[in-house]
């Protein structure tokens, strides 16, 4: 399909489509829905947490044909909430109705050395890398970027894929462990703290930014934003909104976008981009006069984005898997978590996301502390963390 004119705007109660049924595709229903828009979700899970509240949800895998041929005839636009999404699939359903973000742009950011290639062509900031497809790209690779972290290009997500290692052996030892997968080798920086911006680009090239936020992980998986970011001074977060934007023009994308950056030494470094809306904008439900989720369904039907004005300061923590064995690992007694302890939490928002089964290191919910003071509302969601019984273990 054409888009080179401006489409017009799709309106309720129009059906919109989602590929991908996780926590990032339900919380798109409910602010579809909101709006006036029925939703139906392809995901091959029938238990999908998006699924399950959609006015349709079809059980199917992403390059079933039939099933798309059914999504495009029902569906006006059509979206995604997660960047594994073949690009074949995103190509073919284009042919038919609206798909944003397009396949071009989540081609790259699905692949991390079609990223790292996209920001070293774009004069985009990035740390030294090396793109390693054998043996000898890792034996050939320069040794100053020693130590480093080694992460297959594909599929790698929440710290899973990725290897630190000291040198060259250890390079190759890990390269062999992920069985010789496309990989890059990323020097290990000296890491001040970590932000990242979520945006939303429109069809006219309109970008709005989500003020800058500051992420803390734990075992490789986000545990904490504080929003607006606490360590980095003004410039800096300004600087970042300005890059994420610089990389939604080049990417010619539309929709809702998520940028990691690395903070060392005061120096910005992009890390990773995502498609989608993303884990650090969760606190937009609860902290925006629009959420992330209000912004891709606006850039989706070619309606006007709205103002991200941020009305409070922030906290979120994600609720891992971990909390619902009573040892912290899947080997203990199965329970549900005591959501007493946060009922009475001034300012804490609870949202879980209707997941069937919980395992370690699986993302379950999150919470989010709102308030006036920054420092007073992350003091506050740490207790509430503790006292769910999230551990720095």
């Amino acid at each position: 399909m054409s888009e080179s004119a401006l489409s017009a705007p799709i309106l309720p109660p129009a059906t919109l489509g989602m590929l991908g049924g996780g926590q990032l595709g339900r919380f798109f229903v409910s602010a579809a829905h909101e709006m006036g828009y029925k939703v139906w979700v392809l995901d091959p899970d029938p238990h999908s947490p998006a699924g399950r509240i959609a006015d349709f949800h079809l059980v199917a895998a992403y390059d079933d044909y039939a099933a798309l041929d059914r999504v495009a005839a029902e569906c006006a636009a059509v979206t995604t909430e997660f960047e594994n999404v073949p690009a074949a699939t995103l190509d073919y359903l284009a042919k038919f109705v609206p798909v944003r973000p397009g396949a071009a742009a989540v081609a790259v950011c699905q692949n991390r050395i079609e990223e790292k290639g996209f920001l070293a062509g774009n004069g985009l900031p990035h740390g030294p890398y090396a793109a390693i497809r054998s043996d000898e790209d890792l034996r050939a690779a320069d040794a100053a970027l020693f130590p480093a972290v080694l992460k297959v290009a594909r599929f790698g997500y929440d710290g899973k894929g990725q290897a630190r290692v000291a040198d060259v052996d250890e390079a190759l030892a890990a390269f062999h462990q992920f069985k010789g997968e496309p990989c890059v080798l990323e020097k290990l920086l000296r890491l001040d703290f970590e932000l990242s911006v979520v945006l939303a680009r429109d069809e006219a090239g309109a970008v709005r930014c989500f003020p800058a936020a500051e992420n803390r992980h734990r075992r490789g998986i986000l545990d904490v934003t504080i929003a607006p970011a606490q360590s980095a001074p003004a410039g800096l977060r300004d600087e970042a909104q300005v890059v994420a934007a610089r990389i939604a023009e080049h990417l010619g994308y539309v929709g809702t976008l998520g940028v990691e950056f690395f903070v060392c030494e005061g120096v910005l470094y992009v890390n990773e981009m995502a498609p989608r809306p993303h884990n650090s904008g969760h606190h937009t439900i609860d902290a925006c006069d629009v959420s992330q989720y209000d912004q891709q369904v606006r850039a989706l039907c070619g309606l006007p984005l709205g103002v991200p004005r941020q009305h409070s300061a922030a906290a979120m923590v994600n609720l891992l898997g971990e909390l619902w064995y009573a040892d912290g690992h899947a080997t203990g007694a199965y329970r549900e978590p005591d959501w007493r302890v946060l009922a009475d939490v001034p300012g804490l928002r609870l949202h879980l996301y209707g997941k069937h089964h919980a395992r370690p290191g699986r993302k379950m919910g999150h919470f989010t502390v709102v308030g006036e003071d920054q420092a007073a509302v992350l003091a506050q969601a740490l207790r509430a963390r503790g006292a769910i019984g999230v551990t720095d273990e």
